[in-house]
Parts: structure tokens; sequence; C-alpha cells
């Protein structure tokens, strides 16, 4: 049985989607060992949205509770939100509405920006992730890699992909208004990942010439030399934060790299007025007030997650901040809504990889019908040999009888699975042939309606 549950933009905070950012491969890891039956755990971990998929092995009709609060349990020990809060935040997800969440999710019809490109590789390394730490199991690789698949048909198929802009893109038409001139302006690029690649882009598409790049982890020469732009070193970072006038944040730094103390101490090294400050920091000399010009206004940019600006950067005067919470209120989306298209291509998938599902659950019914049936037939082969008829004909005849009288039940058991009455078909083959089958696993049959994660009792 799949279970999901799922913390986004559109139901939490972005206090908590940051807690919930962090190590999302030992939270896997940890949600796995909480529960025997869980056999597997990938969880996807954006910018906007946890959440954890999980594979319950258990009987059929079993109730995955237990393994939904060990899972919860295994979040809240992992990232310090309470249980209670995790109750109240996380949306559950089970059977099949799981597959079109998914699917949604991939095909950027769930993000902030609706069609942005970027979740597909996010969704693609959550898979990468959890198979090194472990905690795949066929069923999640089977899920994951439909998603994909489905995300490359909706781009494909309709509009969505080219109508979809990324958060970076969204952020910097955000920004237009602060920015009179993009091929004047002095930008400090801070992170060197994949987004940071698609950050240099947008903001070349918008005319910028002038960006340098730090990296937290040292990376910044590597990253310059392949983009054909300036890397800035520790002992230069907090001057060149006071003279860029856009700052663009987007690493896994889990602790704030800019902060109001960093962006005084860099006004102070580079000669600008540091005078005029909402909040005045203790551990920064300031310069006199008729020493150095006024600051210039200043717009920094955070796309990380955890945030990699502390907030208290708005305290200094011509800082002005743009966060994720800020782009996601900003973000057009009855302009960006995906297709009436885009949605049908997700509700096909995931109906066709619930009927598999389905189909598969009755799977051991089937063997151990055709199993019985088989052995019936080899017995009257058997007979019939003892009693001295051993023609072609005769065992040719019984084995064609096998097959028509198997037909039928093989439909059934498809039908059956896919309206979700696989315990009539189990029913049936105990009533009519003695024949008993305890399922290893159940999909639920009907989609899941999205309910909060029920709390304990």
């Amino acid at each position: 049985m799949l279970i999901l549950l799922s913390a986004s933009h559109k139901n939490s905070s972005f206090d908590v989607l940051e807690m919930l950012s962090v190590g999302g491969g030992e939270t896997a890891s940890h949600m796995v060992a909480k529960h025997d039956a869980l056999t597997g755990a990938v969880i996807v971990a954006t910018c906007n949205r946890f959440e954890a998929y999980l594979d319950l092995d258990e009987p059929y009709g079993v109730s995955p509770l237990p393994a939904v609060y060990a899972a919860i349990e295994a979040v809240s020990a992992n990232t310090g939100v309470s249980e209670d809060m995790l109750r109240d935040t996380l949306t559950l997800l089970h059977g099949n509405g799981v597959a079109e969440h998914l699917f949604a999710v991939t095909s950027g019809l769930e993000s902030v920006v609706v069609g942005e490109g970027e979740i597909a590789g996010q969704v693609r390394r959550a898979l990468e992730q959890a198979r090194a730490a472990g905690t795949t199991s066929p069923e999640l690789e089977r899920l994951f890699q439909r998603a994909s698949q489905t995300s490359r048909g909706v781009k494909n198929r309709t509009g969505i992909g080219s109508a979809g802009r990324s958060l970076v893109r969204l952020a910097l038409e955000l920004a237009e208004s602060r920015v009179s001139d993009w091929a004047e302006a002095r930008v400090l690029l801070v992170g060197t990942g994949r987004y940071a690649g698609a950050s240099l882009a947008a903001l070349r598409d918008r005319g910028a010439e002038n960006v340098r790049v730090y990296s937290p982890s040292g990376r910044a020469l590597k990253f310059a030399s392949s983009h054909g732009i300036e890397a800035v070193g520790v002992d230069d970072f907090a001057g060149e934060v006071a003279r860029a006038d856009v700052v663009v944040t987007c690493t896994l730094a889990e602790d704030h790299v800019i902060d109001a103390d960093l962006i005084l101490q860099g006004r102070v090294e580079v000669g600008v007025n540091a005078r005029s400050i909402a909040t005045a920091s203790d551990t920064v000399s300031l310069c006199p007030a008729d020493a150095a010009p006024e600051a210039p206004p200043q717009l920094i940019i955070d796309l990380g997650l955890p945030r990699n600006v502390a907030p208290n950067v708005v305290d200094v005067t011509g800082v002005e901040l743009l966060d994720l919470e800020t782009i996601s209120i900003h973000a057009p989306l009855e302009e960006l809504n995906a297709t009436d298209e885009a949605r049908e291509l997700v509700g096909r998938a995931a109906r066709k990889f619930s009927a598999v599902a389905e189909e598969q659950s009755l799977a051991p019914a089937v063997v151990a019908l055709r199993t019985y049936i088989f052995e019936l037939r080899d017995a009257e082969i058997a007979r019939a040999r003892s009693r001295g008829d051993s023609s072609e004909q005769t065992e040719q005849a019984l084995r064609h009888l096998t097959g028509v009288l198997l037909h039928t039940p093989m439909v059934r058991a498809r039908e059956l699975a896919r309206a979700g009455e696989q315990e009539s078909y189990l029913t049936g083959l105990d009533a009519l042939f003695g024949v008993q089958v305890e399922l290893p696993a159940a999909a639920s049959a009907t989609d899941a309606a999205p309910t909060a994660a029920p709390a304990a009792s």
C-alpha cells in the first residue's frame, strides 16, 4: 500500500517547511526503521514542500494508521517539529490518490509557479537519494519512474512547460521595480548548485552582465570558470555583499550565510556609511556619519530553504529582502493555472498506474487458483495413463480444457481488482474450491481523499 504524508506551501508555513527540509535521507531511514511493515520511503523536500512517500507491506484490510504514527514520530525526531504540529500540518493520502498527486507534483501542477520545470529534477534526485540510503522498494521505484514519464508527457503534449516560469524568473520579475537597469546592476550570486545555474541563466536573460559568485562550500572558482564570471573568496565576501545592488542566494547551507552583521561589516570594509540602521550591531564599528557616502538601496533575493538569509537584514537601512514566502504570495497563480489537458493527462496516467497495481494485488490469488487447477489436470493425466490411455489427444484435450476453465476467473480477477473488490474474489475461491489466500499487501481501491494526518489516540 502506498502512503503519502505531505506538507506544502498550500497547507503549511514556510517556517515549518524550513525545518522539515533538513536531512531527508536520514528521515527516510528512520521511518523505515520505526515500523517493520514499512518497506520503503522516499522523501521529496524542496523549497515549498515536504513529502514522504511510503510503501507499507501489510495484509489486505490492515489499517495503515500504526505505520503513519511511526512515520510521524520519525519525522519529528529527525527535524525537531513536534508530533502535534505534524498531525495538524501533514495531509495524508493512501492508495490511488498517491500516484495522481506525485504525477501532478512532478509535472509542475502543484508548484508555487504552476508549470515550473525544476521540480521534475528535484523528484528524480529524491529517488536517487533514497536509493543511496537503501530506502526504496519495487513499488516506489515504479511510482517515481512513472512520475518522470508522466512529467515528460505533460511537457511535450501541452503548453504548460513553456508557460510555466521558475521561482528564479518570478523573483526577478518581482524585482523589476527595484532594478532600473540590469546591465548596470552589480549582482552577487551565492551558491554553485543546479539552482545557481538556473539563476545565472535567468539573470543573463534579463541583461545582467556584472555578476560574481560566492560559494560557502568553496566551489566558486570552478563555477565561475565554467560560466565566465568572477569568483569571490571568503575574505572578500562581506565587502561584495555590501557592494552588490542585487544578491541572489540559492545554497543548501543549513545556516544563514548572510545576516545584518555581515552587511554592516562589509559596508565598513568598502567605505559605505552604515550609520543609519534600525538595529545597530554590537560587533561592528560603524563609520562616522560624514566619513562615507550613504549606502544605496539593496535587494536580497533568498531562494534557499533552509533560509540562506537571516530575517534581521531588513533592519539595515536600504536593504529589502525578497524570500520564498513573499514570492509565493505574489505568484500569479490565475495567470499560470495548468490547462485542463495537462490535468487530464495526469489523471489518465494515475488511473493506469493504479489499475496495474490493483491487478497485481490479486496475483497471489490467481497463482493459487492456477496451481490448484493445474494439479487437478496433472492428476487426471496421470490417472488416464494408469488406465492405459496415454494418447496425446487425451492430454491435449485436458490441457485445453484447463485453459478454457481458467480464462473467465483470470478476467474476473482483473475486473474485480480494478473495482477494489479483491475480497469478493478471495471469498469465491474459498467457497468454490477451498483455496485460501492471504494477500501480502493491497492498494486502496478508491482514490483516497486528502485528509489531515490522524491525531494520536
